[in-house]
């Protein structure tokens, strides 16, 4: 294993009063029609609305003097960029954000607005993190990746202890899956404390990194394509060194959900549990209703984030299920 456990029990440490305890609660109408009890980890009540801000704000707290001081950079799909500026703006650090053309205006706004530079290359997160690599070698500035980085996996993974603490009895765990930053964590976390624990990744059809990585056995390119799960876009990194082995070694399976599903799980989000979720926050409630995942027993669902520009969250509320590829080409 490429991280130790000892390592989220560190990052819990440092995290202490600087995220928040993320509430848990019953799915009431969710358990009802499933037949057994169903918990949302609402990790979207997280301060900038996402998980990512467990991993930044390891990453940064764990850097000497002379590499905060240098600054940190990184590529994002939005949420990781968020929380990335916020971890710098608390440490009084430079942060410089590069991200595709595909990230939605409303995060890009968020990040700028949160004190961050902004650098908008390409069409992919890989454009992006050419742009990152550059700073890092010729500015001497820190990367700190979205998801296959020690501290970010170790600030993550703070969250499976959070899981079973709040749901000891919990037989299967939900979680988004895009790089695996947040799956390997937690899914450390929870082998870790309940080797029999069912860990079930979930991600969309479109531009399933992970999951076409895992069928190969190895690290490889997927194209980036626009889905309502927009902040699970983006590959693993062919030079990959801790997620892929990680969510190989220690996840049970991996569930595809389409765009239709995405909808109508944001929308059972919204009417059912009074919740705002963005698409890729959905997948889990969408992989248990559309019947792509199946329960023996109680379950919790992480839920990721909330970060969805609200005009397209009233336009799925309404019933539409937006063909954002489409859209695109006509913009």
């Amino acid at each position: 294993m490429t991280i130790d456990f000892a390592e989220i029990l560190v990052a819990r440490q440092r995290l202490a009063g600087r995220v928040l305890r993320t509430p848990q609660r019953e799915a009431g109408a969710l358990s009802a029609r499933l037949g057994v009890p169903v918990q949302l980890k609402c990790e979207h009540h997280q301060t900038t609305g996402s998980f990512k801000l467990r991993g930044a704000t390891n990453a940064v707290l764990a850097l000497d003097g002379a590499r905060r001081e240098a600054g940190v950079v990184a590529a994002s799909t939005g949420n990781h960029g968020r929380a990335l500026a916020h971890a710098a703006a608390a440490a009084g650090t430079r942060a410089v954000i590069c991200m595709s053309r595909l990230v939605p205006a409303n995060k890009v706004e968020a990040i700028e607005a949160l004190g961050a530079e902004i650098r908008i290359v390409g069409n992919s997160q890989d454009d992006a993190q050419v742009e990152v690599d550059r700073l890092a070698a010729e500015a001497g500035m820190t990367p700190v990746p979205p998801f296959d980085h020690a501290d970010v996996i170790a600030g993550q993974g703070t969250l499976g202890l959070e899981i079973l603490e709040d749901a000891p009895f919990a037989t299967t765990v939900l979680v988004p899956l895009s790089g695996g930053g947040l799956l390997s964590g937690v899914a450390l976390a929870l082998r870790t404390l309940n080797p029999a624990i069912r860990i079930i990744g979930v991600t969309m059809e479109n531009g399933a990194a992970m999951q076409a990585s895992l069928a190969a056995g190895k690290p490889v390119m997927v194209e980036e394509v626009p889905t309502l799960a927009d902040s699970l876009g983006g590959g693993v990194g062919l030079e990959n060194r801790h997620t892929f082995t990680m969510v190989r070694d220690l996840v049970d399976e991996v569930a595809l959900v389409g765009e239709a599903d995405i909808a109508q799980a944001m929308r059972t989000a919204y009417f059912e549990e009074g919740e705002v979720l963005e698409g890729a926050a959905a997948v889990g409630i969408a992989a248990l209703d559309s019947g792509k995942v199946t329960l023996a027993g109680p379950a919790v669902i992480l839920l990721s984030g909330k970060n969805v520009d609200m005009a397209l969250h009233r336009r799925i509320m309404a019933g539409e299920n937006p063909d954002l590829a489409a859209e695109r080409d006509r913009g």
